[in-house]
Protein backbone atom coordinates (compact mmCIF):
# COMPACT_ATOMS: atom_id res chain seq x y z
CA UNK A 1 0.00 0.00 0.00
CA UNK A 2 1.18 3.43 -0.54
CA UNK A 3 1.27 5.79 1.91
CA UNK A 4 -0.78 9.04 2.02
CA UNK A 5 1.54 11.93 1.73
CA UNK A 6 2.22 13.66 4.80
CA UNK A 7 2.05 10.13 6.79
CA UNK A 8 3.76 9.63 10.02
CA UNK A 9 3.81 8.43 13.64
CA UNK A 10 2.43 10.56 16.47
CA UNK A 11 -1.44 11.70 17.23
CA UNK A 12 -4.63 11.70 15.13
CA UNK A 13 -3.71 12.77 11.90
CA UNK A 14 -4.93 15.65 10.16
CA UNK A 15 -6.66 15.66 6.84
CA UNK A 16 -6.37 18.64 4.76
CA UNK A 17 -9.22 18.91 2.00
CA UNK A 18 -9.08 21.52 -0.63
CA UNK A 19 -11.13 22.60 -3.84
CA UNK A 20 -8.82 21.10 -6.30
CA UNK A 21 -8.12 22.79 -9.27
CA UNK A 22 -6.17 21.95 -12.76
CA UNK A 23 -3.98 24.64 -11.93
CA UNK A 24 -0.97 22.81 -10.56
CA UNK A 25 -0.07 25.71 -8.44
CA UNK A 26 -3.21 25.20 -6.14
CA UNK A 27 -2.34 21.08 -5.19
CA UNK A 28 1.34 22.60 -4.67
CA UNK A 29 -0.23 25.13 -1.99
CA UNK A 30 -1.80 23.17 -0.39
CA UNK A 31 0.86 20.64 0.23
CA UNK A 32 3.09 23.60 1.21
CA UNK A 33 0.15 24.33 3.72
CA UNK A 34 0.42 20.70 4.87
CA UNK A 35 4.17 20.92 5.36
CA UNK A 36 3.91 23.83 7.86
CA UNK A 37 1.10 22.46 9.62
CA UNK A 38 3.27 19.85 10.26
CA UNK A 39 6.37 21.88 11.06
CA UNK A 40 4.21 23.62 13.57
CA UNK A 41 2.74 20.64 15.30
CA UNK A 42 5.68 17.52 15.67
CA UNK A 43 4.53 14.49 15.80
CA UNK A 44 1.01 14.71 13.80
CA UNK A 45 0.64 13.79 10.46
CA UNK A 46 -1.07 16.28 8.30
CA UNK A 47 -2.24 14.75 4.95
CA UNK A 48 -3.46 16.65 2.13
CA UNK A 49 -6.61 15.72 0.08
CA UNK A 50 -8.60 17.60 -2.81
CA UNK A 51 -12.35 17.15 -3.55
CA UNK A 52 -12.07 17.31 -7.62
CA UNK A 53 -8.89 17.51 -10.10
CA UNK A 54 -6.23 16.57 -8.12
CA UNK A 55 -5.80 12.72 -6.35
CA UNK A 56 -5.58 11.51 -3.51
CA UNK A 57 -9.57 12.28 -2.43
CA UNK A 58 -10.49 12.51 1.05
CA UNK A 59 -11.89 9.35 0.83
CA UNK A 60 -8.90 7.70 -0.46
CA UNK A 61 -7.06 8.99 2.45
CA UNK A 62 -8.87 8.18 4.69
CA UNK A 63 -9.70 4.75 4.00
CA UNK A 64 -5.80 4.49 3.64
CA UNK A 65 -5.46 6.09 6.85
CA UNK A 66 -7.85 2.70 8.74
CA UNK A 67 -5.87 0.30 6.81
CA UNK A 68 -2.40 1.45 8.47
CA UNK A 69 -4.28 1.06 11.88
CA UNK A 70 -5.75 4.48 12.82
CA UNK A 71 -9.07 4.73 14.24
CA UNK A 72 -9.83 8.42 14.57
CA UNK A 73 -8.72 11.40 12.39
CA UNK A 74 -9.40 15.38 12.45
CA UNK A 75 -10.71 16.31 8.89
CA UNK A 76 -10.12 20.22 8.05
CA UNK A 77 -12.09 21.62 5.05
CA UNK A 78 -9.39 24.09 3.26
CA UNK A 79 -12.00 26.27 2.24
CA UNK A 80 -13.04 29.96 3.36
CA UNK A 81 -17.17 29.79 2.81
CA UNK A 82 -19.03 27.22 4.44
CA UNK A 83 -20.70 26.86 1.09
CA UNK A 84 -21.90 23.05 -0.99
CA UNK A 85 -18.31 21.79 -0.32
CA UNK A 86 -18.30 21.94 2.96
CA UNK A 87 -22.23 20.63 3.11
CA UNK A 88 -22.35 18.29 0.98
CA UNK A 89 -19.22 16.98 -0.64
CA UNK A 90 -17.61 16.42 2.48
CA UNK A 91 -19.86 14.86 4.32
CA UNK A 92 -20.27 12.53 1.36
CA UNK A 93 -16.73 11.35 1.20
CA UNK A 94 -16.48 11.00 4.73
CA UNK A 95 -19.59 8.75 4.34
CA UNK A 96 -18.23 6.78 1.64
CA UNK A 97 -15.07 5.71 3.56
CA UNK A 98 -17.27 3.94 5.73
CA UNK A 99 -17.82 1.30 3.24
CA UNK A 100 -14.67 -0.92 3.60
CA UNK A 101 -12.23 -1.88 6.26
CA UNK A 102 -12.01 -1.36 10.27
CA UNK A 103 -13.88 2.05 11.68
CA UNK A 104 -12.45 5.05 11.60
CA UNK A 105 -13.60 8.21 13.78
CA UNK A 106 -13.65 10.93 11.51
CA UNK A 107 -14.11 14.82 13.36
CA UNK A 108 -14.81 17.67 10.78
CA UNK A 109 -13.69 20.90 11.52
CA UNK A 110 -15.35 24.47 10.37
CA UNK A 111 -14.29 26.13 7.79
CA UNK A 112 -10.97 28.49 7.63
CA UNK A 113 -13.15 31.60 7.03
CA UNK A 114 -15.74 32.98 9.40
CA UNK A 115 -17.93 31.07 11.81
CA UNK A 116 -20.67 32.24 14.06
CA UNK A 117 -18.05 33.35 16.42
CA UNK A 118 -17.15 36.09 13.69
CA UNK A 119 -14.17 36.79 11.82
CA UNK A 120 -10.97 35.62 13.37
CA UNK A 121 -8.11 37.87 13.78
CA UNK A 122 -5.49 35.06 12.54
CA UNK A 123 -7.62 35.40 9.33
CA UNK A 124 -7.67 39.01 8.98
CA UNK A 125 -3.93 39.35 10.32
CA UNK A 126 -3.16 36.53 7.08
CA UNK A 127 -4.72 38.75 4.85
CA UNK A 128 -3.04 42.16 5.55
CA UNK A 129 0.64 39.98 5.80
CA UNK A 130 0.10 39.41 1.80
CA UNK A 131 -1.36 42.89 1.18
CA UNK A 132 1.47 44.10 2.55
CA UNK A 133 3.82 41.77 0.88
CA UNK A 134 2.13 43.44 -2.52
CA UNK A 135 3.36 46.47 -1.29
CA UNK A 136 0.72 48.95 -2.26
CA UNK A 137 2.34 51.92 -0.69
CA UNK A 138 -0.45 54.05 0.71
CA UNK A 139 -4.07 53.43 -0.48
CA UNK A 140 -7.73 55.19 0.62
CA UNK A 141 -9.61 52.27 -0.56
CA UNK A 142 -10.01 48.58 -0.55
CA UNK A 143 -11.37 45.56 -2.91
CA UNK A 144 -11.48 42.54 -1.04
CA UNK A 145 -11.85 39.60 -4.57
CA UNK A 146 -12.83 36.09 -3.47
CA UNK A 147 -13.62 33.47 -6.04
CA UNK A 148 -17.38 33.45 -5.41
CA UNK A 149 -20.27 31.32 -5.16
CA UNK A 150 -24.03 31.29 -5.47
CA UNK A 151 -24.73 30.46 -2.01
CA UNK A 152 -26.02 33.82 0.09
CA UNK A 153 -24.85 32.90 3.16
CA UNK A 154 -21.31 32.29 1.89
CA UNK A 155 -21.07 35.80 0.13
CA UNK A 156 -22.83 36.95 3.67
CA UNK A 157 -19.41 35.73 5.05
CA UNK A 158 -17.22 37.09 2.81
CA UNK A 159 -19.16 40.35 3.24
CA UNK A 160 -18.33 39.94 6.85
CA UNK A 161 -14.73 39.68 6.33
CA UNK A 162 -14.60 42.98 3.89
CA UNK A 163 -16.24 44.60 6.87
CA UNK A 164 -13.86 43.29 9.48
CA UNK A 165 -10.80 44.11 7.51
CA UNK A 166 -12.15 47.42 6.59
CA UNK A 167 -12.58 48.46 9.91
CA UNK A 168 -9.21 46.99 11.03
CA UNK A 169 -7.08 49.00 8.50
CA UNK A 170 -10.25 51.91 8.76
CA UNK A 171 -10.21 51.71 4.80
CA UNK A 172 -13.58 51.54 2.77
CA UNK A 173 -13.56 48.33 1.44
CA UNK A 174 -15.65 46.62 -0.99
CA UNK A 175 -16.28 42.75 -1.77
CA UNK A 176 -15.60 41.35 -5.74
CA UNK A 177 -16.05 37.58 -7.20
CA UNK A 178 -14.26 36.05 -9.63
CA UNK A 179 -17.54 34.21 -10.67
CA UNK A 180 -20.98 32.94 -9.93
CA UNK A 181 -22.00 36.65 -8.44
CA UNK A 182 -21.41 40.68 -9.37
CA UNK A 183 -19.46 42.49 -8.50
CA UNK A 184 -16.08 41.59 -10.55
CA UNK A 185 -13.03 43.30 -8.96
CA UNK A 186 -12.45 45.51 -12.18
CA UNK A 187 -15.98 46.83 -11.64
CA UNK A 188 -15.27 47.06 -8.03
CA UNK A 189 -12.34 49.05 -8.12
CA UNK A 190 -13.95 51.25 -10.96
CA UNK A 191 -16.48 52.23 -8.31
CA UNK A 192 -14.47 52.89 -5.88
CA UNK A 193 -12.22 55.34 -8.35
CA UNK A 194 -15.35 57.21 -9.55
CA UNK A 195 -16.56 57.69 -6.02
CA UNK A 196 -12.87 59.75 -5.32
CA UNK A 197 -10.44 57.40 -4.16
CA UNK A 198 -7.04 57.42 -6.02
CA UNK A 199 -5.11 54.41 -4.66
CA UNK A 200 -7.28 51.44 -4.64
CA UNK A 201 -5.22 47.86 -3.31
CA UNK A 202 -6.74 44.85 -3.60
CA UNK A 203 -6.60 41.88 -0.85
CA UNK A 204 -6.98 38.39 -2.15
CA UNK A 205 -9.60 35.93 -0.15
CA UNK A 206 -7.78 33.12 -2.01
CA UNK A 207 -6.03 29.70 -0.62
CA UNK A 208 -3.84 29.47 -3.19
CA UNK A 209 -2.95 30.66 -7.01
CA UNK A 210 -4.71 29.49 -9.84
CA UNK A 211 -6.43 30.85 -12.71
CA UNK A 212 -9.32 32.89 -10.61
CA UNK A 213 -6.46 34.95 -8.92
CA UNK A 214 -4.63 35.51 -12.43
CA UNK A 215 -7.98 36.76 -13.78
CA UNK A 216 -8.72 38.87 -11.02
CA UNK A 217 -5.04 40.52 -10.98
CA UNK A 218 -5.31 41.11 -14.44
CA UNK A 219 -8.57 42.58 -14.75
CA UNK A 220 -7.83 44.68 -11.33
CA UNK A 221 -4.46 46.58 -13.16
CA UNK A 222 -6.71 46.73 -16.19
CA UNK A 223 -8.96 49.18 -13.69
CA UNK A 224 -6.46 51.24 -12.22
CA UNK A 225 -5.83 49.33 -8.54
CA UNK A 226 -2.42 50.04 -7.16
CA UNK A 227 -1.63 46.43 -6.00
CA UNK A 228 -2.81 42.90 -6.32
CA UNK A 229 -2.33 40.79 -2.78
CA UNK A 230 -0.58 37.14 -3.04
CA UNK A 231 -3.23 34.13 -2.19
CA UNK A 232 -3.01 33.15 1.75
CA UNK A 233 -1.22 29.66 0.70
CA UNK A 234 0.97 28.85 3.81
CA UNK A 235 0.87 31.92 5.48
CA UNK A 236 1.72 31.69 8.83
CA UNK A 237 -1.94 32.73 10.40
CA UNK A 238 -3.33 30.21 8.06
CA UNK A 239 -1.22 27.45 9.99
CA UNK A 240 -2.55 29.02 13.30
CA UNK A 241 -6.07 28.95 12.24
CA UNK A 242 -5.69 25.38 11.03
CA UNK A 243 -4.44 24.27 14.12
CA UNK A 244 -7.58 26.53 16.12
CA UNK A 245 -9.84 23.91 14.17
CA UNK A 246 -8.16 21.18 15.04
CA UNK A 247 -7.38 21.96 18.77
CA UNK A 248 -11.45 22.91 18.72
CA UNK A 249 -12.52 19.50 17.21
CA UNK A 250 -11.79 17.69 20.47
CA UNK A 251 -13.26 14.29 20.66
CA UNK A 252 -16.07 14.70 23.41
CA UNK A 253 -18.45 16.66 20.27
CA UNK A 254 -21.06 14.11 19.23
CA UNK A 255 -23.28 16.34 17.79
CA UNK A 256 -23.69 15.56 13.81
CA UNK A 257 -24.90 18.21 12.20
CA UNK A 258 -23.72 20.85 14.51
CA UNK A 259 -20.00 19.78 15.54
CA UNK A 260 -19.46 17.94 12.34
CA UNK A 261 -18.57 15.19 13.83
CA UNK A 262 -18.92 11.86 11.74
CA UNK A 263 -18.75 8.29 13.83
CA UNK A 264 -17.97 5.69 11.10
CA UNK A 265 -17.81 2.89 13.20
CA UNK A 266 -19.69 0.06 11.90
CA UNK A 267 -22.66 -1.40 13.12
CA UNK A 268 -23.32 -4.64 13.50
Amino acid sequence: MVRPEGYGPGGDPVLLVAHGSRDPRAADATRALARAVSAARPGTPVLASWLDHTAPGPTQVLRQLTAAGHSRAVLVPVLLTSAYHRRVDIPAAVTAAREPGPPIRVRITDVLGPTTAGVEPALLAGLRRRLAEADPGRFDALVLAAAGTRDAAARRSVGRVAAALGAALNTPTRVSYASAAPPGVGAAVARLRAAGARRVAVAAYFLAPGLFHDAVTASARQAGAVAVAPPLTDAPELVELVLDRVDAATPTRVDHQVAGVFDLRLRR
